[in-house]
């Protein structure tokens, strides 16, 4: 056997982000110049292989633009010169759900086999760090192998170890040690290759063991030169063999050494290279962005998939694309310029968007058997719940109150909320201008409201509108000609009142089934029933509910009191710091101004129950208005801002919900809302991607970044007694010795990169101007529950908690004959257990067995959990993670599932 002395191994490849300095459409003309250079190449000397990158993106943004290259890049995977695969699009993991991973892996799979089949190599070349399921997703997917760069632990010494997933699961990964370019200082002296790669062997002989070097040839945006093959075959000698391959070649057909060195968990140390957390913070509405895709695809594929007789998949397919497309390493994680982000942004919309369409459609089919006085509430999630649906109803007259009434005949209270103006238009005019007023009116439609009736006297033309008209037909001829003879009859001034039935925005207490439906309609009573639990209650300071109570603070803080009696003092303190860095590193002006305390303090009462009670807060601070010009000192210009916080809590909810908005007139700062601990801890736990990840209070350096434990959380954070409910994948830190959790509303910054910045050594990119990514202008708001629990995330039920969170109940109005009877509740898949998440629940068809129900569940527990899922199914199947059958038994009452540790199971059941 060779050893690294004396044979190397090149891998042709190019990293290409598909957008970054450069919008797409500007990278995509590279790409096709390089993709064109590369089937060239190839074709001319069949010693040539390439690697593309392991995301499918480029060959499908290539193939847009060369259809007529298809043929030629299907015989270059089968003769095995082009690997392809097996991503989609290289992601940046931690700002994505754990969903949006596995569907990314599943397109690339799809796309790539329909050229030929895909890469079985899990290659992350760029990601800035990687989740702890990462191995779990691979391995369930049939691939063995990964091959990865940054956030390694300095633990590792070879060029390869076994990277475990929480349960247990493993991959080999090939360490690319000195990045994805390693092999490129070689080629720089093209008549020199073998003296520089015989000095590169010798310093990094003692990674390679046994096995080959790998010279990974190639770096962003540029195809390899066509020469490539000809210089290795010239500097290749009996002395030391230089063979071309694929990353999978070099894998599957090179590589001897057995592999000891086993890393568990995420890869988040800087000890090897730069993980650049800044980008978890910068840039906040792609975050929040991300996460309203996600959870409009994910709403709109159950609803489909439960309630739907037609099949959207195309619709759906197109929406995940875009949020797939969105998710690349550098696109979510807003690192590049002003016009990428925009781009990013919209096509997250426009996924949502195609999402909604989905949604909205399968809920109307329902929605047509409930009345038009009527609503039809929908429950995204497998489990049972009470929840409360807010919708526009008719006033009550004067003395009574209104009662919402279910299917089953049960009564419940009503809250109602606000009251809209009942005239909409009060005009005065000639009678020659009647006809203008009439042209307003599409059919019975005006002013998005329908004409309930009219009235018509001499001088006087009154409109009487309703969301349901109670009358009979409508006939606008008539109106036209009757008008038009009045006004011959009574020439002069009129008046055109535009009147609505009195309206309200009320609460409705809705007890819906899992995954299921129900209906309710809104009627006038003489008395409110009582509700079933606590009523949410309120003071001029203090919300509670039996469960949780707040109380505001002289300085505006929150004292929040947990169902166990934990009591979290002064939470939502605001702390703003100066930001000299860029959008991939925070950095700290060396004479930083912190503000935190504010100016101003009020509170207003805004909703006192018996369903929802709402406290306004709002803090006025007086923050610097930005960095002075030698970027280390904060301008002495401060800007006075004022902070809302509505602090909420609803009956039922063992949580405090808070919602910060302000508008942000500074540039270069860092804004975060802290919660003191009752006493310090040594780590933190959060949510996000599959698992609960635990760290300490500091990060792993040694590479020339400077670790700060700024962390990622998608779904929950959790430290000590404090569990913090998130709305979007959020940055956190423990800070004050473990005194304090801060987790990061707001990173206002000007730049891509900055050549020197204070925590990094190395410029992640050119110093090229962002000035969008100052959030000047622009309102941020920033939503979260705050859970205390003296046992922790696990003994607080955050899994569930935080899904019922972030996953409102749908409610939309039935458009049946009004007054007819609602419909009874229907409940779809229903899914008990304990720290069960069910990540997807969608419509799938299968050749063989046709149409199916897939359900994804994650055991979001260290010791396992055991599931029981039922519905309208008789059989269930088991399939991997690319959806391919494992084993199908057949169900008779309900399925039980026995989850391993930290455990991914797909099921199909029909």
């Amino acid at each position: 056997m060779q050893n690294s002395a004396d044979s190397a191994v090149f891998v042709p490849h190019f990293h290409w982000d598909r957008e970054w300095y450069e919008p797409f459409q500007v990278f995509r003309h590279r790409l096709v110049t390089a993709l064109d250079t590369v089937l060239e190449t190839a074709e001319a000397n069949p010693d040539f292989r390439f690697t593309v990158d392991g995301q499918m993106a480029a060959i499908e943004d290539y193939l847009e633009m060369r259809p007529e290259n298809r043929d030629r890049v299907v015989a270059l995977v089968a003769g095995g010169q082009l690997a392809i695969g097996p991503w989609l699009i290289l992601l940046d993991e931690f700002l994505c759900s754990g969903e949006t991973i596995v569907r990314n892996l599943q397109m690339g799979w799809a796309a790539a086999a329909e050229l030929g089949g895909s890469m079985p190599i899990g290659y992350l070349p760029d990601m800035f760090g990687h989740v702890a399921q990462m191995p779990q997703i691979l391995a369930r997917a049939g691939i063995e192998h990964a091959a990865l760069w940054r956030g390694v632990p300095g633990s590792v010494d070879g060029h390869a170890f076994r990277w475990r997933a929480p349960d247990g699961s493993e991959v080999r990964t090939e360490f690319l040690f000195d990045g994805y370019d390693n092999g490129l200082d070689v080629l720089l002296v093209p008549d020199q290759i073998g003296r520089a790669l015989g000095e590169y062997a010798e310093m990094t002989a003692g990674r390679w063991g046994g096995d080959p070097l790998l010279a990974m040839a190639g770096t962003d945006h540029n195809a390899p030169d066509p020469r490539l093959a000809a210089w290795l075959r010239r500097a290749s000698s009996d002395e030391r063999a230089i063979t071309i391959a694929t990353l999978d070649e070099y894998i599957r057909e090179h590589v001897r050494d057995e592999v000891s060195a086993v890393v568990t968990g995420e890869l988040r140390s800087h000890v090897r290279g730069n993980i650049l957390p800044g980008v978890l913070s910068v840039r906040l509405a792609l975050k929040q962005r991300m996460a309203v895709a996600e959870r409009t695809v994910d709403h709109a594929e159950r609803m489909n998939a439960l309630w739907s007789r037609r099949d959207d998949s195309p619709f759906l397919s197109l929406a995940w694309h875009k949020i797939i497309e969105s998710s690349a390493h550098d696109s979510v994680v807003g690192s590049g310029t002003d016009e990428t982000s925009d781009q990013v942004e919209a096509r997250l919309a426009e996924a949502a968007q195609t999402a909604r369409a989905v949604r909205d459609a399968a809920l109307a089919e329902p929605a047509a058997r409930v009345p038009s006085d009527g609503h039809l509430v929908a429950n995204p999630l497998p489990f049972p719940r009470t929840a409360l649906a807010e919708v526009d109803v008719v006033a009550p007259p004067e003395g009574t109150v209104l009662v919402a009434t279910s299917d089953d005949g049960s009564v419940h209270p009503v809250q109602l909320v606000s009251q809209a103006p009942t005239v909409l238009a009060d005009e005065r005019m000639d009678a020659s201008q009647l006809e203008r007023v009439l042209r307003r009116i599409h059919r019975r439609e005006l002013f998005g409201r329908l004409i309930d009736h009219y009235e018509l006297t001499p001088g006087s033309l009154v409109f009487h509108l309703a969301e349901v008209p109670s009358s009979g037909p409508f006939d606008l001829l008539i109106l036209r000609r009757e008008v038009a003879a009045a006004a011959a009859a009574h020439p002069g001034e009129w008046r055109v009142l535009t009147l609505e039935e009195a309206r309200a925005t009320a609460l409705v207490p809705v007890e819906v089934p899992a995954s299921g439906l129900t209906s309710f309609r809104v009627a006038p009573a003489a008395i409110a029933p009582g509700l079933p639990t606590a009523p949410a209650t309120a003071t001029d300071r203090t919300l509670a509910n039996g469960l949780v109570e707040a109380t505001v603070a002289a300085d505006g803080t929150l004292d929040v009191t947990g169902t166990d009696g934990t009591v979290l003092y002064g939470v939502g303190r605001l702390v703003d710091g100066g930001d000299r860095g860029d959008s991939y590193n925070y950095a700290p002006p060396a004479r930083d101004v912190l503000v935190s305390e504010p100016a101003e303090v009020t509170t207003e009462l805004l909703e006192n129950g018996p369903l929802r009670s709402r406290i306004r807060v709002t803090r006025v601070y007086e923050w610097p208005a930005a960095l002075s010009s030698e970027r280390d000192v904060r301008a002495t210009r401060t800007v006075p801002t004022p902070v809302e916080t509505l602090v909420e809590v609803r009956a039922g909810e063992p949580f405090v919900r808070v919602s910060t908005s302000f508008l942000n007139q500074s540039a270069d700062h860092r804004l975060r809302f802290h919660v003191p601990l009752p006493e310090p801890v040594a780590g933190s736990a959060s949510a996000g991607q599959f698992a609960v990840t635990e760290r300490g209070l500091t990060a792993e350096g040694g590479w020339g970044e400077y670790p700060l434990p700024t962390f990622p959380a998608s779904a929950f954070v959790s430290a000590g007694a404090a569990n913090v409910l998130l709305d979007h994948a959020s940055e956190y830190e423990l800070v004050g010795d473990g005194s304090e959790l801060a987790v990061t509303l707001l990173r206002a910054i000007g730049s891509i990169s900055v050549n020197i910045h204070p925590l990094r050594d190395e410029p992640a990119a050119s110093e090229i101007p962002a000035p969008g990514a100052q959030d000047l202008g622009v309102r941020v708001e920033n939503r979260f529950a705050v859970l205390p629990s003296a046992t922790g995330w696990q003994g607080a039920n955050a899994v569930a908690l935080a899904e019922d969170f972030r996953n409102d109940v749908l409610v939309t109005r039935g458009t049946a004959p009004a007054d007819g009877q609602l419909p009874p509740a229907a409940t779809g898949v229903r899914v008990d257990g304990t720290d069960v998440l069910v990540s997807s629940i969608r419509r799938v068809t299968d050749e063989d067995r046709g149409a199916g129900t897939e359900l994804r569940l994650v055991a979001m527990s260290a010791t396992g959990s055991a599931a029981r899922v039922t519905g309208p199914f008789t059989e269930a199947t088991t399939v991997d993670l690319l959806g391919r059958p494992l084993s199908t038994t057949p169900v008779a009452d309900g399925l039980e599932l026995a989850l391993g540790p930290w455990e991914i199971r797909t099921v199909v059941v029909r």
